[in-house]
């Protein structure tokens, strides 16, 4: 259940899984493995909290240029995820979304993640948003040409709409893990009154736990979107 004090759309930057591999002397696909396992408990405590929006910084645009090992690990887990993961998340009336530009994907892992958005449950009451190959700049540009080649002016709602998240709500809580305080190309314009939370946890630490912690912070905090607090 949602109350007045949970975020509809939570967003994740899931930073720490070469790290906590490295820690273990591990190889960082094992690190990737365990952000994966995480991220899973993390999105059941999300719906159990009432959290209707759950967004994951799956692959940036930038992790493309990583060791062609290390992408091929991670194509791997997306195999693996959308293989393994879909009926149940169905079954339980939740649907999935994918933002970014997955052409620069293989090309069976971009038929994957389509067809998962497409077979969705069309009024689901949880949704999984996988930012895969995403960068918040490259998806501005595309907004803007966008915009120019259809001759329009744009506003705030109409711009809203020429993004990857076009009918998701704007994220009311931002949460990167691993220590590093920036959003490193994340949700830029969507994240523009966002409560931002930090912690030095790496990823595969970061429990349901530490996800109640986040919800009970972002509880405290007064949401004001730049108007002044009245007594």
């Amino acid at each position: 259940m949602q109350d007045r004090g949970t975020p509809l759309h939570v967003a994740v930057i899931m930073d720490g899984n070469g790290r906590w591999a490295k820690k273990r002397l591990l190889p960082r696909t094992v690190g990737h493995g365990a952000g994966m396992k995480a991220m899973i408990a993390l999105a059941k405590r999300a719906k159990e909290r009432g959290v209707k929006y759950f967004t994951v910084y799956a692959l940036s645009s930038e992790n493309l240029s990583r060791p062609k090992d290390e992408l091929e690990g991670l194509f791997n887990l997306i195999r693996e995820y959308f293989t393994k993961n879909l009926k149940e998340l169905y079954e339980s009336n939740s649907a999935v979304k994918i933002i970014g530009d997955i052409s620069a994907l293989p090309q069976d892992c971009a038929a994957v993640l389509e067809d998962s958005q497409k077979n969705s449950p069309k009024d689901a009451d949880f949704t999984i948003i996988f930012a895969v190959n995403y960068g918040s700049r490259p998806e501005i540009i595309r907004a803007v040409n966008t915009a120019v080649e259809r001759g329009e002016k744009v506003d705030v709602n109409s711009f809203s709409s020429l993004l990857y998240t076009d009918g998701v709500p704007d994220p009311d809580l931002v949460i990167r893990t691993g220590g590093e305080v920036r959003l490193s190309n994340f949700l830029l314009w969507q994240a523009a009154y966002a409560e931002l939370y930090f912690t030095d946890v790496l990823f595969p630490d970061f429990t349901p736990k530490k996800l109640d912690k986040a919800l009970d912070e972002y509880a405290r905090r007064d949401r004001r979107f730049g108007k002044i607090k009245t007594i």
